[in-house]
C-alpha cells in the first residue's frame, strides 16, 4: 500500500513523503490515526498545498512534547510490590500502571503506547524505560521496584 505522510513518523518518513507500507499497518494504524492519506494525485496535491500548515502543526506538537519530556526526563518512579523470596513479583508492571504513576507524580500526560520497555518488569530492581513522545522527542525514565516488607 502506498501512502503519503501527514506527519513525521520514526523509521518511516517525514511530512509529504510517499512511502510503501504493509496493508494492515497502513489501514489499521496509520490511516486510522490520521497520520497519512492513501497515495493518489489528488492527495499528493493536497499535501503539497498544506505542507507549510502541517509543518507548523508538527512544530507546535513537538514543542508541547518537549515541555512534557523536560518534566519527566531522568526521573525515577518507584513501585512497591509484593515479591517472592528470590525477588520475583507476583505479576508484572504494565505500561498503563507506569503512565498512571507518571500522571500522578508529575501531571504529565503520557500514553501507555508511548512507553518502550526493553525488559519485562517482573523482578525487584531498577529498570530504564524510554518514552517516545514524537518522532524527534524522547525521554528516559527509571523505574524502581521495591519489595513490600511482609508483616
Amino acid at each position: 500500500m502506498e501512502i503519503i505522510l501527514l506527519e513525521n513518523i520514526i523509521n518511516l518518513g517525514n511530512i509529504g513523503d510517499k512511502v510503501k507500507v504493509k496493508s494492515g499497518y497502513g489501514r489499521n494504524f496509520i490511516l486510522k490515526q490520521g497520520k497519512a492519506l492513501r497515495f493518489n494525485k489528488q492527495n499528493e496535491d493536497f499535501v503539497n498545498k498544506k505542507k507549510d500548515e502541517l509543518n507548523k502543526k508538527n512544530i507546535a506538537s513537538k514543542n508541547k512534547f518537549l515541555n512534557i519530556a523536560k518534566k519527566i526526563n531522568n526521573k525515577t518512579f518507584t513501585f512497591n510490590r509484593e515479591a517472592k523470596e528470590n525477588g520475583e513479583l507476583y505479576g508484572t508492571i504494565k505500561p498503563k500502571e507506569i503512565t498512571n504513576q507518571i500522571n500522578l507524580e508529575t501531571k504529565a500526560e503520557v500514553g501507555p503506547s508511548q512507553i518502550i520497555l526493553k525488559d519485562s518488569l517482573n523482578k525487584v530492581g531498577l529498570y530504564i524505560a524510554e518514552i517516545n513522545f514524537h518522532a524527534e522527542v524522547k525521554a528516559k525514565i527509571s523505574i524502581k521496584i521495591d519489595k513490600i516488607k511482609s508483616k
